[in-house]
């Protein structure tokens, strides 16, 4: 089972997918860590991404999300997946319930808060809203509520993974 767990930044992706992978023992792959030099500069001076930076980004996280497919292993992937297109992307070739998006969904003075506490990122908080701006709200993720802390998140995530298989 794969989960790619999404949203903007500041919904706490990597808190929330480390105490899913505590509690599951998946494989991790965080999605930040394959973002090019040049996408962390731009972000970092509050640029916005476009398309064309993200593609070769999304690329390499479907060919992880693909790997562990092809292993038959399990993993956890963050990742903004902003916009449907991106989520095909990343999806493409792997088979339908073998993956589950989970938005995770928090009100903008709760991201903000986030933003203000986190330390040694590169991405620009001035950025939260051309991501809330960017976001296609997906159709089928499994959507939660950000607020809760991460280990209840994970335990709700995991329960409602498990619920899909049936």
């Amino acid at each position: 089972m794969i989960a790619i767990v999404m949203g903007v930044t500041g919904s706490g992706k990597t808190t929330v997918a480390n105490a899913l992978v505590a509690l599951t023992g998946w494989h991790f792959a965080e999605g930040d860590d394959f973002h090019s030099e040049a996408n962390k500069k731009k972000m970092h001076a509050g640029i916005p991404l476009n398309d064309e930076d993200r593609e070769p980004w999304l690329e390499s996280l479907h060919q992880v999300l693909l790997g562990w497919h092809q292993k038959g292993e399990s993993g956890v992937m963050t990742c903004s997946a902003l916009k449907q297109s991106y989520r095909d992307t990343l999806s493409a070739g792997l088979p339908q319930g073998s993956y589950h998006f989970v938005l995770l969904e928090a009100p903008v003075a709760v991201l903000e808060e986030h933003l203000a506490n986190r330390k040694g990122h590169y991405m620009n908080p001035g950025l939260l809203q051309s991501q809330l701006d960017t976001l296609e709200e997906p159709k089928d993720a499994i959507r939660v509520n950000a607020t809760h802390t991460p280990e209840e998140l994970a335990r709700e995530i995991l329960s409602r993974i498990e619920a899909a298989k049936h």
